[in-house]
């Protein structure tokens, strides 16, 4: 589940007046601002206000965030199915996949018909109502391509699908009956007659048989007359694939049987003047289809569809009518024309959602092998990648986009590398997720960018410790000794260290550069020192003057550490300890020449410099006398 880091400010743009809008295109939005254009080409002052236009609202609706989301894990468990699995194995899967995928389309379909029924605003009832439009045919498509493609379902079962297709995006009726049902008197309803040739006209006769029986119950005399017709109605036969019944079979049945219905219904022997007369009840050139297929050509075949798809759409629309991009998409999938089917439904919606993954569906069942694109992608992963592009432009959908770029094999990944040094990196929490991903999929030029962009700006912050701990993640020694310069600087000026826990626990990345090296070994001198621990604290202190650790200009800070250490009661540094040290000190003093007046420093400075110098020959010589004492006595 993705995770909000912060919401959108959105700004309404209205121009002033004699100004034009000047615009540039973004990743996935549109900057506008206002100008003056001259005909010269050249342009007058502008206003100080750039305004964000997007192009894709959906990504910004919290009902349809929904629907990004829970899409997203079918996505990620479709991908993990394994390739070597027979088919008949496999496409099982595959519908279950799909009635997933049409479930959540379903449930935020219910959902924002609840919030545009409910709302008071009526713009945001008219935006909630069209986007409810937009899902029903997007609903509408891919439970047709279910069955045309998915399940592919053969002649016999076919129609039974297409039967439940129609009565699942037919619902109307359903309202209906239960007006008249609710009604005092159900069977002198204004609706009554209709609800029950819509009930025969979708094929359930069960129900326009239990309908039928409350006009019986109204008209006694003719009560016989509705008795044959319930039994002729309870006698249409209807094909079970699980049965015995063999698919022709059947087909000498149904037409035996037609022909005693033929006087009684013409509905049942599939007059089509009679089912067109019924326009209004059918509403749909589709269910016209079904409808028709029902009562005339039961045992259709899948590469028929198209002939009477074809033929249903010209008798149900007016001459005058042009088909809807809705009439060509559904037309498209009962030829089976699956390209057409995508392209025009590219065009057609709002958003990439339902073609990606409806292609991505269609790919693993093995369907769209044959189809590829002019500039190296497949239909597929050119899909996707225009799908998971949007999400990136979103601030908290971009993490569902990762996924997506991952399952295409051939650009997933510099798209992934061009579009994550995009996401705007607003705290460091954020920072660390895209740190994460791209350390997971070892980017290791991303990983150093974001290191380097969080590391400057917590030293704009004077904040050194994230500062060094982004530096040192990103592995940049150039940086990582800036830092610990500051470090250093910070503990000569306060003679404390901060973030003593970073520094305390640097481990092997303090040998990512001399100057953090030396921040390491300092703070365990210190360490050291105060844990009494004076013969290696010394040794130490020793160590990083003599090997050329520690920066000459830190030199007199060292030597000034060892004055404690030279001033215990016991001999801490040895004879030759105490030589280097002399050394080091007499080396110090001829480079900065501190025994000459003048220059650009202070007279106090220098005074204190001079008496630093003196206090530590002093405590030098005092030293290297105890422990030629002490290391002759030793010898003796």
């Amino acid at each position: 589940m993705e995770e909000v880091d912060v919401e959108p400010v959105i700004t309404v743009s209205n121009p002033s007046h004699g100004k034009h809008l000047g615009f540039a295109w973004g990743p996935g939005d549109i900057l506008l601002f206002e100008t003056l254009y001259k005909a010269s080409g050249s342009a007058g002052s502008g206003c100080a206000f750039i305004h964000e236009v997007r192009k894709d609202e959906d990504i910004y609706s919290p009902i349809l965030r929904k629907l990004f989301n829970e899409s997203h894990h079918i996505f990620v468990g479709l991908q993990t199915i394994r390739e070597d699995l027979p088919s008949k194995n496999k496409k099982p899967q595959f519908v279950s996949i799909s009635k997933n995928y049409r479930s959540v389309i379903r449930a935020c379909m219910e959902e924002l018909q609840q919030v545009a029924v409910s709302t008071k605003d009526a713009q945001v009832a008219m935006q909630y109502g069209n986007q409810v439009s937009i899902l029903l045919a997007i609903e509408l498509i891919w439970n047709l391509c279910e069955v045309l493609f998915i399940d592919a379902a053969p002649a016999g079962s076919l129609l039974l699908h297409l039967l439940d297709w129609v009565r699942l995006h037919k619902a109307d009726v359903d309202e209906k009956a239960r007006d008249v049902l609710q009604s005092e008197s159900p069977a002198e309803h204004h609706d009554y007659w209709d609800v029950v040739m819509s009930y025969v006209l979708q094929g359930r006769l069960d129900e326009a048989r239990q309908m039928l029986m409350k006009q019986a119950n109204l008209q006694p005399a003719a009560r016989n007359i509705y008795k044959l017709m319930d039994t002729l109605l309870s006698k249409m036969p209807f094909y079970n694939p699980g049965g015995n019944q063999t698919l022709t079979e059947f087909d000498v049945k149904w037409r035996h049987c037609n022909k005693h219905l033929e006087i009684i219904c013409k509905i049942l022997v599939g007059d089509e003047d009679t089912l067109l007369a019924h326009k209004d009840l059918l509403s749909t050139w589709y269910h016209f289809l079904v409808t028709r297929l029902l009562f005339c050509h039961p045992t259709v075949k899948p590469t028929e569809l198209h002939y009477y798809a074809q033929s249903c759409l010209t008798m149900f629309l007016d001459s005058r009518s042009v088909p809807e991009p809705l009439d060509s998409i559904l037309l498209a999938a009962f030829e089976f024309d699956i390209h057409q089917v995508i392209k025009d439904c590219s065009i057609a919606l709002n958003n990439w959602w339902f073609v990606a993954h409806l292609t991505d569906l269609l790919d693993h069942c093995k369907l769209l092998q044959s189809h590829n694109l002019h500039f190296g992608s497949n239909l597929r992963e050119f899909l996707l990648l225009e799908y998971a592009s949007g999400l990136f432009t979103h601030h908290s959908l971009w993490q569902l986009a990762v996924d997506y770029f991952d399952n295409c094999p051939e650009f997933g990944r510099v798209y992934l590398e061009l579009q994550i040094e995009r996401v705007p990196l607003d705290t460091e929490r954020k920072a660390l997720k895209v740190l994460r991903i791209c350390e997971q999929r070892q980017m290791s030029e991303q990983v150093r960018s974001i290191c380097k962009v969080m590391a400057m700006r917590a030293l704009r912050n004077n904040r050194l410790g994230s500062a060094l701990s982004w530096s040192i993640r990103a592995k940049d020694a150039a940086f990582a000794t800036l830092i610990s310069e500051r470090f250093l600087q910070d503990y000569c000026a306060r003679g404390t260290f901060s973030d003593l826990d970073l520094i305390d626990n640097l481990g092997p990345a303090m040998l990512l550069s001399d100057r953090l090296t030396f921040l390491g070994k300092y703070r365990e001198f210190h360490k050291l020192y105060g844990e009494k621990r004076f013969g290696e604290a010394a040794k130490l202190l020793l160590s990083l003057m003599t090997a050329k650790i520690a920066p000459r200009s830190f030199w007199m800070t060292l030597l000034t550490d060892a004055l404690p250490l030279l001033e215990q009661k016991e001999v801490i540094f040895s004879a030759n300890q105490t030589y280097e040290l002399m050394f080091c000190l007499e080396e110090l003093t001829s480079t900065l020449d501190i025994s000459t007046p003048g220059g650009d420093r202070p007279m106090q400075e220098e005074d204190l410099e001079l008496t630093k110098v003196e206090l530590l020959r002093l405590a030098l010589a005092r030293n290297l006398a105890m422990a030629i004492v002490k290391e002759g006595t030793v010898e003796t």
